[in-house]
């Protein structure tokens, strides 16, 4: 195991820092800095990931074949850390890295040659369709009809949860095209165009309050949607290991670089809140708490390091990426709420917790973020398959229970 880096490697992050110092301009880092919740404008997303795709960077994991940088394993890493060090916006992931590499696996050439150029170029726009009002952790139970009328499918039902669907050209769902046999076996894996007939879309309204039309995720309805046979991925019946091969890539993330800017934050609210005559820093049992939190980011980058090492060498990532998912969630929560914990009432006046209210704000700029972080972080130990799933897939894959 060799956890350091090589002289191309620091070469490679100097490179990274550059482009962020070049592109990352001062426009979307204010916007970056204010945001609640990660998310941007459209076109703002929009116009930061057209600048990756001119570096080619946009897909780090996609192969050369297919318009990707080739990159080592070591240098996804590197970028994902400086990415999080300049707060630099995240890549939309369902398009790039979630339908791609299906499509890349289980689709036919003609539909690589249709979605993927697109995809890269950020030409489209992608949101995924699994959940359903019922179907989450149990995602084999969805009920969303797919019917076979010949030249098409006749799609009925809702997804639920469906991340930034308001700004999304296309979604790919799972849709039941039968119900004999075991759950799995009748689940197909479709595209559907947004702008088909029959499709609508209804924000859901969050604790983080976003502003209107920004939400960040939506109820999508299909009433009597006409879907082309051209769009289904693969075979019928299949979209069950479709589902399962598309999760990979959608758990397995660094978490490091983000928490321990995370922790840079915490110590910057914390030195200006004042708790009795004292600065929140100065207090013995703040300062244990953040101290043992930094310990626990410290051995989660150990760990993601170590697990990098193993992809270095050409070997896959397999159950560890629930054990990353698991994780990375667990400590970003307990980040949000430490942060919380450090501004106090002053989080208060920013959160609009009525229509109206017209309060003016107290405290640092810094605090109107910090509540709406902690309340959106309350989704992430679900999203991506709960963490009670994870464990019970670490105990399965890892300790064999």
């Amino acid at each position: 195991m060799d956890l350091s880096f090589t002289a191309e490697d620091n070469t490679f992050r100097d490179e990274v820092i550059q482009f962020l110092e070049d592109d990352f301009d001062d426009d979307l880092k204010t916007k970056m800095a204010e945001n609640r919740n990660s998310y941007l404008p459209k076109d703002d997303h929009v116009r930061w990931q057209k600048a990756l795709a001119r570096k080619g960077w946009l897909a780090p994991d996609w192969p050369v074949k297919y318009g990707g940088p080739g990159w080592t394993a070591t240098q996804k890493y590197i970028f994902q850390t400086e990415m999080a060090n300049a707060n630099a916006p995240g890549v939309i992931p369902f398009g790039p890295s979630m339908c791609a590499p299906v499509i890349m696996k289980f689709g036919n050439e003609e539909q690589k040659k249709r979605f993927l150029p697109d995809m890269l170029e950020t030409n489209v726009w992608w949101c995924q369709g699994y959940s359903e009002p019922g179907s989450g952790s149990d995602l084999a139970s969805l009920q969303m009809k797919a019917e076979d009328k010949g030249d098409h499918f006749l799609c009925n039902g809702s997804k639920i949860w469906t991340t930034l669907a308001q700004y999304a050209d296309w979604i790919f769902c799972l849709v039941r095209t039968s119900t004999e046999g075991k759950r799995q076996e009748g689940i197909s894996f479709l595209l559907i165009d947004m702008n088909s007939e029959g499709v609508s879309v209804d924000p859901i309204q969050t604790l983080d309050l976003p502003v209107a039309g920004a939400q960040e995720v939506n109820q999508v309805f299909f009433n009597d949607v006409k879907v082309p046979k051209e769009n289904l991925i693969g075979d019928v019946n299949k979209g069950w290991t479709y589902a399962k091969y598309l999760l990979e890539f959608e758990r397995g993330s660094a978490y490091a670089g983000r928490l321990k800017r995370g922790i840079g934050k915490i110590r910057t609210i914390a030195a200006k809140e004042i708790d009795g005559e004292e600065p929140m820093i100065r207090n013995p049992a703040f300062i244990a708490k953040l101290a043992k939190l930094e310990v626990a980011i410290q051995s989660l980058e150990m760990t993601e390091l170590r697990i990098l090492s193993k992809l270095s060498s050409g070997q896959n990532m397999g159950p560890e990426s629930s054990l990353l998912k698991c994780r990375g969630t667990d400590l970003y929560q307990e980040v949000v709420a430490l942060a919380l914990e450090a501004v106090g009432t002053h989080s208060t006046p920013f959160t609009p917790l009525y229509p109206g209210q017209n309060e003016e704000p107290v405290g640092e700029d810094y605090s109107s973020g910090v509540a709406p972080r902690y309340f959106n972080a309350r989704k992430v130990s679900i999203y991506g398959g709960s963490n009670e799933i994870q464990r019970n897939i670490m105990a399965k894959l890892i300790l064999g229970l």
